[in-house]
């Protein structure tokens, strides 16, 4: 489904996905627990907003999709 705001949702996921990919890697590296405390709470902030993102997301489609059925049936 090709939907503008859809389309924004999984360019935003998209860097969500990136940014925890970075902060894993600093995890990794670091061996200051403060600084591991600090990417921890970095990663469960952004696990947060990709799951809204991700809640968002179906809302979306399943209304996208219900507006094409309406459309569908109209139609015929």
């Amino acid at each position: 489904m090709d939907d503008p705001y859809l389309n924004e949702l999984r360019g935003e996921f998209n860097g969500y996905s990136y940014q925890l990919k970075k902060l894993n890697k600093a995890l990794v590296k670091t061996n200051s627990t403060e600084e591991q405390l600090e990417i921890i709470e970095q990663i469960d902030a952004l696990a947060d907003k990709m799951e809204k993102n991700q809640k968002q997301s179906v809302k979306v489609t399943h209304s996208r999709l219900k507006q094409r059925k309406k459309k569908s049936k109209i139609q015929n």
